[in-house]
């Protein structure tokens, strides 16, 4: 039986990601710290559905704890792993800038170091992000495209993780895959994130503060198909290239690492305004609309070129945005019982 390691188990995209892991076969041991950055019962309770799996195993910890890491892997020595445990959100980044030093590099240091040691043949998989891509107004984004323009702190930790990882990978020959996800949503999503606030908002006849006066695009990714992405991307490690001939145009395989950064999106930019859209008609309520000036931080649009992840795993994801926010709404008034 292959054995998975996966943090930020309790989080969104580690909750889906586990549920996957163990259809598949996998043991998976899942860590998360269980913060309180949004309302833990809900961290809770997609633990508690995974722990009815006898493959199963919880950890609660801090991944920027020195040691932990370190001896959840010496005793596991588990074949993936995939690193999803961060401080997410590009504005509550603007406002507690530490806790992503401390999640996001700190932790990332840690995992790097505990996997040199314990188990650097395991193919390391990390969770990065399309706000990498900062000010870059080329579209759709492609992973070989320069993104040295980040515009938050969060989206700075996570393009410094890309380099970290990179180090390692040369030095140490890890296997590591990176992949920059866009505005993922679903079932189980963060309160946070807009679907989930203008859900909440709308069955509660509030209004909806819509940035940028609704003049913004996303390429909103539906979290099983994301799932899907990262699960055919563990079957393909990068391999250290021995000439440039290995590497085909368009690959963001590294020169000199076994190093990859791949996008999962839905390669398809859709407006603000025509998600909103979806969510009015799968509730049946129009929303009350606050529009209002960009917030610092944030951009326009993202837009995903998903050329190499299709060439890679042949897999494209295909989830439209009114059936997936069908499915937020429906998991929503289940769980909440609106």
């Amino acid at each position: 039986m292959q054995k998975a390691f996966v943090t930020g188990s309790a989080g969104f995209i580690g909750f889906h990601l586990c549920q996957r892991l163990l259809a598949d076969g996998y043991k998976v041991v899942g860590l998360d710290a269980m913060t309180d950055y949004y309302d833990v019962s809900l961290k809770e309770q997609r633990h508690a559905i995974l722990n009815k799996s006898p493959n199963f195993r919880a950890v609660i910890a801090r991944v920027e704890d020195p040691g932990v890491l370190s001896d959840i892997l010496k005793e596991e020595k588990p074949d993936l792993i995939v690193h999803l445990a961060a401080q997410a959100g590009v504005r509550y980044s603007i406002d507690e800038p530490r806790s992503y030093l401390e999640s996001n590099l700190i932790g990332v240091f840690e995992l790097l170091e505990a996997v040199r040691h314990q188990c650097p043949t395991a193919h390391l998989m990390m969770a990065s992000t399309s706000s990498a891509y900062g000010a870059n107004t080329e579209m759709p984004y492609a992973e070989t495209h320069k993104a040295d323009t980040q515009m938050s702190f969060y989206a700075a930790t996570k393009k410094a993780n890309e380099a970290m990882a990179h180090s390692y990978a040369h030095l140490y020959g890890i296997p590591i895959t990176m992949f920059r996800f866009f505005t993922v949503y679903g079932p189980w999503g963060r309160p946070d994130m807009a679907l989930f606030k203008f859900t909440r908002a709308i069955l509660n006849g509030d209004p909806i503060d819509i940035y940028n006066h609704g003049d913004m695009s996303r390429d909103f990714t539906y979290v099983t198909d994301l799932v899907e992405g990262i699960r055919l991307l563990a079957d393909v490690p990068p391999v250290r290239p021995q000439s440039a001939d290995d590497i085909v145009d368009g690959d963001s395989l590294s020169p000199v690492a076994p190093f990859r950064v791949v996008n999962i999106g839905n390669s398809e930019a859709v407006r603000l305004m025509d998600f909103v859209d979806a969510i009015e008609g799968a509730i049946g309520r129009e929303a009350k609309k606050n529009f209002m000036e960009m917030q610092p931080g944030d951009v326009p649009a993202t837009w995903a070129d998903t050329s190499l992840l299709k060439r890679l795993t042949g897999y494209e994801p295909k989830t439209m945005v009114p059936e997936g926010v069908k499915s937020f709404v429906d998991w929503y008034r289940e769980f909440y019982d609106v």
